[in-house]
């Protein structure tokens, strides 16, 4: 592109911001609800609408691991972890098992983690098989539905199918004795084995007060047209290029490195929560998963999301309106980015803007610590109280089975 043309989009980025500023002082930057059911469904109280019952398992599956290594607590799987806390501590929880609409089993299976802080997902159906069989052996509840009541929180990048890569996690499906079972999970794609009908999808974990101590003052004006700061390309694990988020972000670097409109780069500095509260759009592209913790940041950053993962289920899409709070773009129309973004109106942003300055939007994709009404914990409660009551047909009737646990890989039946 030559000068002339850059000189041209900077006076129209310049005119862009100027004039989305003026109006937003105008507008006095208020919030805007989200109107009707989703509205209503994002503000639900799940307390009374149903009771779960924690399974008292052996330190060994839960706890244990934290201790043994606390960045368990920190990465973006963490949710495993405070969902169990939260759990123990709510108001939905009961102690007496045949009065629960559901049973949860607290299994930490991402606290496993190499010297760079990634989990090893290669022993978790191990792990996960040992628990189902101790509660099973234990209790009598898994037995009457095989599961269908029992529900599980599995955050790997593929969630049960327990492989960051995809053809891996494909090919592995999964995990036999979780057919029933809902899954509480990172991982949405429509039409994908690793992704059962009846899932609750969830944000990944970010930690909220490390998110909060970032917050500058709601006046700054948002001086970054396009924000991105990740890799475009994994070549440990990629050298060839074109499979890691299957080429979408290597084409956001090729088409606009030295775009002005675009501020990106590999190098996360100390400024980027603040940088992302200063930017208009964020993009948050697949990476080896659909999802990432980008978007959980850029909503509560209120910068607009740039949603670029074809067929992505985002967190709980039944109540955040993602299409008129985001922007989606095609894999295949990652070289049309700039015009794209460019050619979205004003009022449309702004009004993207008031919907993400909705403090219930921000609440429901953090798990804080205490929790609080309305953020991902009760948002998770809520998918799980709308599933009730249970169809008569998930209990079985006595000696019937319909679970194959001999199914798998053979290295999945393993003692752990």
């Amino acid at each position: 592109m030559d000068k002339a043309t850059w000189v041209l989009l900077l006076c129209f980025y310049s005119f862009l911001i100027g004039n989305l500023r003026a109006q937003e002082i105008e507008q006095s930057e208020r919030a805007e609800r989200i109107s009707g059911a989703a509205g209503d469904v994002l503000e639900d109280n799940p307390v009374g609408r149903l009771k779960v019952y924690v399974y008292d398992i052996p330190s060994k599956y839960n706890s244990k691991r934290v201790k043994k290594d606390p960045r368990c607590l920190t990465h973006m799987f963490a949710a495993e972890v405070f969902m169990h806390r939260f759990l123990l501590k709510s108001p939905v929880r009961t102690k007496n098992p045949e009065e629960a609409d559901w049973f949860f089993v607290p299994v930490y299976t991402t606290c496993d983690l190499t010297p760079n802080g990634l989990p090893l997902p290669f022993k978790s159906p191990r792990m996960m098989r040992s628990a189902i069989q101790l509660v099973a052996s234990k209790w009598p509840y898994w037995n009457r539905t095989e599961g269908a009541d029992h529900f599980f929180v599995t955050p790997h990048d593929f969630g049960a199918c327990f492989h960051y890569q995809e053809e891996k996690a494909i090919e592995r499906g999964i995990l036999p004795l979780l057919q029933r079972a809902t899954l509480v999970q990172t991982f949405g794609q429509r039409n994908h084995v690793c992704l059962k009908e009846g899932s609750i999808t969830i944000p990944p974990y970010a930690p909220p007060q490390k998110i909060w101590a970032h917050i500058i003052p709601p006046e700054t004006p948002r001086s970054i047209f396009v924000y991105f700061r990740g890799l475009f390309y994994d070549v440990g694990n990629d050298p060839e290029g074109g499979y890691y988020a299957r080429g979408a972000r290597a084409s956001v670097w090729e088409n606009f490195k030295d775009n002005p409109l675009f501020d990106i780069s590999t190098e996360h500095p100390a400024t980027y929560y603040e940088d992302m509260q200063r930017a208009v759009f964020c993009l948050c592209p697949l990476g080896w998963a659909p999802w990432s913790p980008r978007l959980v940041e850029a909503v509560v950053f209120g910068c607009i999301p740039v949603i670029i993962a074809d067929d992505i289920v985002l967190p709980f899409a039944d109540a955040i309106p993602w299409e008129e709070i985001g922007v989606f773009v095609a894999e295949e129309d990652v070289p049309n980015l700039d015009t794209i973004l460019t050619s979205i109106p004003t009022e449309v942003i702004l009004r993207k803007q008031r919907l993400l300055a909705n403090p219930t939007m921000k609440q429901a994709m953090l798990f804080p610590q205490p929790a609080n009404p309305g953020d991902a914990f009760h948002q998770i409660l809520n998918g799980l109280a709308r599933k009730l009551p249970h169809d008569r047909s998930v209990y079985l009737k006595a000696g019937q089975k319909v679970l194959n646990w001999t199914a798998g890989p053979v290295g999945d039946l393993k003692p752990w």
